[in-house]
């Protein structure tokens, strides 16, 4: 990464103490431990709260999702509970198209057992999603929620292009196998880090263990939710015979850093989650995660010309989280750079005025925009006249001091 010629004045910071620190592009830094190996078509794993990608093989590779599709369902139903559209009490009467035994495409797959003129509120077949991953649960839901399977798919297509997931499209609203729908590891590490920051008590569901509805206990796929070496809270399984085994995962430990961990195309059950877990416990063993820089904190205050104020203070209008290999810190640098020499009025808040450059071991391994963290109005017409006369005298002075 490079800095922008445009960029004239810099200031330099060591983050002593822990702190500042910043996402580390695997590739950039010698002291990355090797990735394991993993037995997948493809594979993933994030951090959360930076979106730093550690390990990867293959993540654009388009390859059938399976019942990962559930988890674009299960975010669009998360949107329009949080939006006020539809609410979890809601009364949902189930179709015919949901019903397994008259439809084909779902005899023999993951079901609710939903019937024909069942009344079901919203929050059940919900669950019946998340935790049974339930075919006609989808279909009662998405016909519920935008009055048909096509227009739900639209939707959940759209969502996709929102969430720049360039490698996704969505033919069904369950996830079994369709001609011309694909996603990719990298795109469901994306669309399981918009579930768990966007719609949270949606995803607070893909923790729970069972569900019972009409008398029939299910348990949730997702194993790893047992593991007694992890703390996994989500996410979804998928398996079709066109897909192989898939499994997105996430866990958090006790310093809470959170990662993702995407397999698809594993060829058994078994590999799917032993490869997930060796994913999750590598991550957490070899890098971690802090948000050291908060949105509204002040990274330094620096002269205002031609304000009502002098001074002014700059941060970063969004938190920062930062991923390193462990034992890293102490070798990360932070520095800002001022887009022009000088800070003049009037300045909006949040408004870009430079950049904070992270260096680590030398390179440059990342930036954020430096933005203004109040506003500053233009000051009266003396008081721009005494500034414009004292900036003239202290570039004379700067001058006669650069020579």
């Amino acid at each position: 990464m490079t800095i922008s010629p445009k960029l004239t004045r810099t200031f330099l910071c060591t983050l002593g103490g822990g702190l500042m620190l910043l996402a580390l592009p695997a590739a950039q830094a010698d002291t990355n431990p090797a990735a394991p190996q993993i037995n997948a078509k493809s594979w993933v794993l994030m951090d959360y709260n930076s979106g730093k990608v550690l390990a990867e093989s293959n993540p654009d590779m388009r390859l059938d999702p399976a019942s990962l599709t559930k988890i674009m369902v299960s975010y669009v139903v998360g949107q329009v509970i949080k939006s006020g559209k539809i609410t979890p009490d809601d009364m949902v009467t189930v179709g015919q198209d949901a019903w397994a035994t008259g439809n084909p495409v779902l005899q023999g797959s993951s079901l609710m057992f939903l019937k024909p003129g069942d009344k079901v509120p919203v929050s059940e077949l919900n669950k019946g999603i998340v935790i049974q991953s339930g075919n006609d649960a989808c279909i009662a839901l998405a016909d519920y929620v935008a009055g048909s399977q096509d227009s739900f798919v639209n939707l959940m297509n759209r969502y996709a292009q929102q969430l720049k997931l360039e490698n996704t499209h969505f033919k069904t609203v369950h996830g079994l196998d369709a001609d011309g729908q694909y996603s990719s590891a990298h795109d469901m590490a994306l669309l399981s880090q918009a579930l768990i920051r966007d719609t949270p008590e949606e995803y607070a569901l893909h923790k729970q263990k069972e569900f019972t509805f009409n008398h029939i206990r299910q348990i949730n796929r997702n194993r790893l939710l047992w593991n007694t070496n992890l703390n996994v809270d989500g996410i979804k399984t998928g398996y079709t015979s066109g897909a192989g085994y898939n499994l997105v995962s996430s866990a958090i430990d006790a310093n809470g850093m959170r990662l993702i961990a995407v397999v698809m195309g594993a060829p058994s059950d078994r590999v799917r989650f032993n490869e997930s877990e060796n994913l999750l416990n590598w991550g957490f063993r070899f890098f971690e995660t802090l948000t050291p820089m908060k949105a509204g904190d002040a990274f330094t205050n620096q002269r205002v010309w031609f304000g009502e104020d002098k001074m002014v203070p700059l941060g970063v209008a969004e938190n920062v989280s930062l991923t390193t290999p462990k034992g890293q810190l102490k070798n990360l640098t932070a520095s800002f750079t001022l887009t022009n020499k000088q800070l003049e009025a009037p300045l909006a808040k949040n408004q870009v005025v430079g950049t904070v450059d992270f260096t680590l071991n030398g390179k440059v391994v990342d930036q954020r925009p430096l933005v203004a963290l109040k506003e500053v109005k233009e000051g009266g017409f003396f008081s721009r006249i005494w500034d414009f006369v004292m900036m003239k005298i202290t570039g004379l002075f700067g001058s006669l001091f650069a020579k």
